[in-house]
């Protein structure tokens, strides 16, 4: 007897990057299990992630993470109806460790595999908080490695409208968290500290693209940021760290919520889906609601646990893949660089 698409059980894997995560959702929509692994502490000793000991952690741990998930969701792995994984983009060595998993236990057990879009999955964490929330809309994904602005146009379809030039947000946050002496990772510690300093204490560059309106560009707000610390410190001068992190983070936040409006208006669309690790951040969440209250944009996200790298939202988008009829075989691989769009 063939399951109602609700009932189906969907086993998710990820492993892109420093996070070993699995996680059991049903319907899409419903989670069962959520469990995730992180390596911060080991890459904090490094400043940074560390491709071969984040690959090697994976190995250590993907099993166990996977047993548990299945084991908190109270069910079995004969239960499990189909395996998703992500399998790009993300680090090479540490996506080949969480697609071997699943193919071997898609082998072994006999269920459906499905490859997901890291990216894709970042927007499908707004599925699983957001119940109401169905296609079109628009989503601006956000994370360490990513800065996309894309129109959803169903659970499958995506037009890109904006993606950065250089550095991904979140990539600029850990490097100038790095250069002030907050450590790894950047994004939550710069959050933090600049609740106690003055966003508007310095004016760093808002950077315009040429060719598209909706681009972005954070590499010159993080040499600015550079070139003035090294600046004071040639001069003597004290750095106000709370100062600078709330200045930067501004000057961020600003070309983010900016660009995204921008684009909902010119799209008519009322409704915008952050996602991605930096959609965890505080001070982005607060001017989004802002200016989204301003023009009449509604603006979504999900908890911080479904922000960064986690499972259920690949599930969650491995289900909708597969009820529309996409599946892999056993040549699956993983492709570091997979862009929106391309086949899997």
């Amino acid at each position: 007897m063939t399951k109602n698409p609700e009932d189906l059980i969907i086993l998710g894997i990820e492993s892109s990057c420093d996070e070993t995560a699995a996680a059991v959702v049903k319907g899409g929509r419903e989670v069962l299990s959520n469990v995730i692994y992180s390596q911060i502490d080991i890459h904090t000793l490094y400043g940074g992630v560390v491709p071969e000991i984040a690959s090697r952690k994976h190995i250590e741990k993907v099993d166990a993470v996977i047993k548990k998930a299945i084991s908190d969701s109270n069910l079995t792995l004969e239960d499990i109806d189909v395996i998703a994984v992500t399998c790009g983009p993300g680090l090479v060595g540490p996506l080949l460790v969480g697609v071997s998993a699943a193919k071997g236990l898609s082998y072994a057990a006999k269920k459906p595999l499905v490859g997901v879009n890291h990216i894709e999955g970042h927007i499908a964490a707004n599925y699983i908080e957001h119940p109401d929330l169905k296609p079109p809309f628009l989503s601006l994904v956000v994370s360490g490695g990513h800065t996309h602005l894309i129109q959803v146009k169903d659970y499958i379809n995506y037009e890109i409208y904006g993606f950065t030039r250089d550095d991904a947000a979140g990539e600029a946050f850990d490097k100038v968290a790095r250069a002030i002496g907050l450590g790894y990772p950047g994004g939550p510690k710069i959050n933090k500290v600049s609740k106690e300093g003055n966003p508007f204490a310095y004016d760093f560059p808002r950077a315009k693209t040429d060719g598209s309106q909706y681009d972005f560009s954070f590499s010159g707000v993080k040499s600015a940021v550079l070139n003035f610390l090294n600046a004071s410190k040639m001069k003597g001068e004290d750095i106000n760290v709370p100062d600078v992190a709330a200045s930067f983070q501004q000057a961020v936040i600003e070309v983010l919520v900016e660009h995204t409006i921008k684009c909902a208006k010119n799209l008519g669309e009322n409704m915008v889906a952050i996602a991605g690790g930096v959609a965890s951040n505080t001070a982005l969440r607060e001017l989004f609601l802002k200016r989204g209250k301003e023009e009449g944009i509604e603006i979504i996200y999900p908890s911080p646990v479904y922000c960064t790298d986690n499972a259920v939202m690949i599930a969650c988008q491995g289900y909708y893949r597969y009820i529309n009829g996409f599946s892999a075989d056993l040549s699956l691989n993983a492709t570091a660089n997979l862009k929106i769009g391309d086949s899997i």
